[in-house]
């Protein structure tokens, strides 16, 4: 079971909840302090005090007073307004994080909403009852609010849900679970909807992708080292060391941990005297990558447990504050980060595709064919990681530095971040199928240069490649190869292998 508190949770908290079905519970003093934060908004409708959100409009109506037998209409008028999202869904798996994210961030007893409408987050949580989100919609900058109006609505009985495998109304899975729709009360609509978790949610469940892909590029890698009889002495602890980057250090020593016993590996000199900078400069290419990953992660563990709504309540009610928590820009700055050193994992994967395909880059069969001309074996594999890598290009470009104005100019600066948190994920989606592209054409090279001859851990690792792709012997339809190693890659299990391998 994990405790959410509105501060303290981590991505490995997450990962629990998503890939290991772990429940979730809010802790009782966050739930306290989310009832004392009602309490202030509760006295402030009382008192009749004119405060942005509670009783006036939103956005560029913030100056229009709303009478109080108003204010629930006022909130559902809210949700239903903005509901507006277009497009595919997000994937379940990010939409069930956005709410987790959601209840996370009103735990923090900044938002002025009951704590029963919490406690329905997490019915929704625990009970796998997923908002069906459209992606796209949202600018990022006042909250991600087409996407949580539509997160929102499922809470009030509209919209629609993923529920046991199908898609239905949210009020018949509410039902079927025995769980009665919400009004919403003064403030709450808007609570819910003014944050960033569209694209934190996106992002998180894009960083633990990148993380698993990271580490599975590196042991892929190995593996086309051993490919093409790679140098490896360009892995020595003292070349890395003496530049001074702790994720280069790590690279090098991994891949020098998984080739420790390896017959196919060279020395400088014996074959050659340096490699080209696809197999040399691993470690500086993909430390690099980790870098940005690391920055990504220290960003989204923080956004988890913000509050980024607006107004925020604080002082018992004496000050309510109109500020711009909801700005993405941190987020999308991340996620456009992001999506630059997983792009940079496909590119110098396919550069190393190249090298294992290529009879004038290698000793090897043409494009690994079992029958050079008669077959074509590995050759538009290539062209596939070509065409992925060059959409990933196109992908990179950073979104958080368009911007249009919205709400008649009263919102004139927008992050564009939950864009380029989308964009991020095709991304870690495209440059898993690189990989995969190269992990088929590294296990046919060693084939070629003796399994036997491999280290234990790459072996262990082309013993369980084989088992989802077989060895070409003949032409194919490789589409199929490539998909299916995709999944394998994306798989708990195997990241839990990759894992073990080093620890």
């Amino acid at each position: 079971m994990i405790t959410l508190t509105g501060n303290s949770l981590t991505l490995e908290q997450m990962k629990e909840v998503f890939y290991r079905k772990q429940k979730v519970r809010a802790s009782e003093d966050s739930m306290k302090a989310a009832a004392k934060s009602r309490e202030a908004v509760e006295r402030i409708v009382s008192e009749r005090r004119v405060v942005y959100g509670i009783n006036t409009g939103f956005g560029k109506f913030s100056d229009v007073l709303i009478d109080q037998a108003d204010v629930q209409d006022l909130q559902l008028n809210l949700i239903r307004s903005h509901a507006c999202g277009v497009g595919e869904p997000f994937p379940e798996v990010v939409a069930k994080a956005m709410v987790l994210l959601r209840a996370n961030a009103l735990l923090k007893g900044f938002s002025g909403i009951r704590p029963m409408v919490i406690e329905r987050l997490i019915d929704l949580v625990n009970k796998d009852i997923i908002p069906v989100i459209p992606q796209q919609g949202s600018l990022g900058a006042s909250g991600d609010l087409a996407p949580l109006s539509h997160l929102a609505l499922v809470l009030i009985g509209e919209g629609e849900v993923f529920y046991k495998g199908k898609r239905m109304e949210a009020l018949t899975a509410l039902q079927q679970e025995g769980i009665q729709p919400v009004t919403l009360e003064a403030k709450e609509g808007l609570a819910l909807i003014n944050g960033t978790q569209a694209m934190t949610a996106m992002g998180v469940i894009g960083y633990l992708e990148a993380e698993q892909l990271a580490y599975e590029s590196e042991l892929i890698a190995s593996m086309t080292i051993e490919g093409l009889n790679g140098i490896i002495d360009a892995f020595a602890e003292e070349v890395h060391v003496a530049r001074g980057y702790r994720q280069q250090i790590d690279t090098a020593a991994r891949i020098r941990q998984y080739l420790s016993d390896s017959l196919l590996t060279t020395m400088q000199g014996e074959l050659r005297v340096q490699d080209a900078y696809s197999l040399r400069c691993i470690p500086q290419v993909h430390g690099a990558s980790w870098q940005a990953l690391d920055y990504v992660k220290e960003k989204l563990e923080i956004e988890m447990n913000a509050a980024t709504d607006n107004p925020l309540i604080f002082d018992d009610g004496e000050k309510v504050i109109s500020g711009g928590n909801f700005h993405g820009q941190p987020i999308a700055l991340a996620m456009d980060f992001m999506k630059i050193a997983v792009a940079e994992l496909a590119n110098i994967s396919e550069r190393r595709i190249e090298r294992l395909v290529n009879p004038q880059l290698n000793d090897l069969p043409p494009f690994l064919s079992p029958q050079p001309g008669l077959q074509s074996g590995a050759m538009i594999m290539q062209y596939a990681a070509a065409a992925l890598v060059s959409e990933n290009k196109t992908l990179a470009h950073p979104a958080s530095v368009d911007s249009i104005p919205s709400s008649a100019n009263q919102e004139d600066h927008v992050s564009m971040g939950t864009i380029a948190a989308r964009h991020a994920y095709q991304i870690i989606q495209n440059a898993r199928r690189v990989l995969s592209i190269e992990m088929i054409c590294a296990m046919q090279a060693v084939e070629y240069r003796g399994v036997d001859k491999m280290a234990t851990h790459t072996k262990s690792f082309y013993e369980k490649g084989r088992e989802q792709v077989t060895s070409i012997k003949q032409d194919r339809v490789f589409s199929k190869d490539i998909e299916k190693l995709t999944q394998w890659l994306k798989t708990i299990e195997f990241h839990q292998f990759v894992r073990s391998l080093t620890h």
